[in-house]
């Protein structure tokens, strides 16, 4: 397949690359795209450098599917002419993710509602990812109530400028900031710009994907989201209560079972899901079970994933795959 990676040369748009070739799909012409500053860039593919292209160039080389991390508003912009060229747009920004008219998905979860009209698919935040992955297969059996999610979030999640602010802070140096605050030995209550309603838009992005994602308007969500200074992956402290009770050893088996999931819930012998080990793997990994005994039906649980993985650039190439399985990408 012809394919093209909008925002080729950032954080996502390299991992999106890397993530391609490890899990070889069956790109027959890789497109990367990227802003006007970086056109004539390289970046490398299976051992071959690539030139960046722009925009119009890419639409007019008719890629089949477009892989876009580029931003809000440029996805707002371009991705409608991708799809008017034929092409299928899976887009990793905030741009589409609460469209009516388009579809929110995790492939653990909601692929199979995707069909060949759907041509800009929006992929979720990261930290709904994480949190739905590990949260549907318990959804499925006891029917969720009410969630209470705790975030604790890598700085990959702003990009290279929230790396090179930790690392530089870290070594002494005068540091650009991504945030408003030191980030290095310090936590920020504070994840993307506050609302009217004193809710961040990380925060809100867990509360309104959740309830699109399982098709759910009466899930009742509440979300607190951290920035800490870890570098590869968020953690998440969830607390769900459900409408049905449910046995500790049935959750443990539902989620051993479950597909992207890896159960780690030995604390006798200190194994639970953490950042450093979840970094660089595509599975959710869940651990620290436990019943809440404040509140009926409900359970306390810690969730990790790579964020830039499959909290972005595997999910969107997991929608990729299904799209070319199913034959629901037209070739362009």
């Amino acid at each position: 397949m012809k394919v093209a990676v909008v925002g080729a040369t950032g954080l996502v748009g390299r991992k999106m690359l890397q993530v391609l070739e490890e899990r070889d799909f069956p790109v027959s012409e890789l497109i990367p795209v990227a802003s006007e500053r970086s056109i004539g860039k390289e970046v490398t593919f299976r051992g071959k450098t690539h030139k960046v292209t722009g925009m119009q160039q890419a639409i007019a080389m008719r890629p089949d599917i477009a892989i876009f991390s580029a931003g809000g508003d440029t996805s707002l912009e371009w991705a409608p002419r991708f799809a008017e060229a034929g092409t299928t747009v899976v887009d990793n920004s905030s741009a589409w993710r609460m469209d009516p008219t388009k579809k929110l998905i995790i492939p653990e979860i909601n692929a199979d509602i995707l069909t060949a009209e759907d041509k800009i698919i929006a992929n979720p935040n990261c930290s709904t990812i994480q949190m739905l992955v590990a949260l549907a297969p318990l959804h499925k059996a006891y029917g969720i109530r009410r969630i209470v999610v705790s975030t604790y979030q890598s700085v990959t999640g702003s990009g290279l400028k929230g790396i090179r602010q930790l690392e530089d802070e870290r070594a002494g140096r005068q540091a650009a900031k991504a945030y408003a605050h030191e980030i290095d030995r310090n936590c920020l209550p504070h994840c993307d710009s506050f609302t009217e309603n004193g809710y961040t838009k990380e925060e809100m992005k867990l509360i309104n994907e959740t309830r699109k994602i399982f098709d759910d308007p009466d899930i009742k969500v509440t979300a607190t989201a951290v920035r800490v200074p870890v570098v590869g992956g968020h953690s998440e402290s969830i607390n769900v209560e459900f409408l049905h009770d449910f046995e500790l050893n049935e959750v443990r088996r539902l989620l051993q079972t479950a597909p992207g999931i890896v159960l780690q819930d030995d604390p006798a012998n200190a194994l639970y899901p953490m950042a450093i080990t979840a970094h660089e793997h595509d599975e959710v990994f869940v651990g620290r079970l436990r019943r809440d005994f404040s509140q009926p039906n409900s359970l306390n649980l810690w969730v990790v994933a790579d964020n830039l993985r499959k909290g972005a650039a595997t999910n969107a190439i997991q929608i990729a795959e299904h799209l070319y399985r199913h034959g629901l990408v037209a070739k362009a």
